[in-house]
């Protein structure tokens, strides 16, 4: 989805300015009878003002914040629920995971819960199977989230191999005390504030279902 950008009146408005000094000068020089050097001078500098600020605007234009590098995800694209699980439970693990895949900018989905995998969706790599590491573990005993924002450079990364290799952020987000809701991003730093926000919401509806 592509976001609209918040300073685009600001990046606008040194060409506004600008242009709008041009136009005034010209009309001021033609209204005006007889040009005094003083005058001259005068319309030199808000000439060379109004092409600075029309410059400016024309670069401000081309200047955009950088978006994280993207990259496509190693996998084959999959949907795999657990199939012992009571269909009002497959309902709502579907439509969870349904919701992060196309409204975060996850790509890869788990839930591991009791020591169990109940879904895998999206982006799949090989592996099928999740053997908790040191990072998963903090989560479950802890029950707080790990956001890994760019897993490359976190010397962990090799425990979530059965995540698709060049998966670029993890976050782990705790479903109660018993699950992790695993989430794998084709982008680095990549997820927000409010999509923190919206996972752990997603995670605490989850664990309410799965204890009934």
């Amino acid at each position: 989805m592509t976001k609209s950008d918040p300073n685009r009146i600001l990046r606008r408005l040194p060409l506004a300015v600008g242009g709008l000094g041009a136009v005034l000068l010209l009309i001021n020089r033609l209204l005006t009878p007889e040009l005094t050097e003083s005058q001259a001078r005068g319309d030199v500098v808000g000439v060379i003002l109004s092409a600075v600020l029309i410059l400016t605007g024309l670069i401000w234009q081309q200047v955009q914040p950088r978006s994280p590098d993207i990259v496509e995800l190693i996998g084959e694209e999959g949907f795999v629920l657990a199939q012992d699980l009571p269909e009002a439970v497959k309902t709502e693990l579907a439509w969870a995971s349904h919701l992060l895949l196309t409204n975060t900018v996850t790509r890869s989905l788990i839930v591991y819960y009791q020591g169990k995998i109940l879904l895998r969706r999206g982006i799949l790599a090989a592996k099928a199977e999740v053997t908790p590491g040191p990072i998963l573990k903090r989560v479950l005993e802890t029950q707080k989230p790990i956001y890994l924002v760019a897993l490359y450079v976190y010397p962990g990364r090799i425990e979530f191999d059965y995540l698709p290799e060049n998966t670029q952020g993890v976050v782990c987000q705790p479903i109660g005390n018993q699950g992790v809701l695993i989430l794998g991003a084709n982008a680095p730093r990549s997820y927000t504030k409010q999509d923190e926000k919206w996972i752990a919401g997603i995670a605490d509806k989850l664990a309410v279902t799965l204890q009934e």
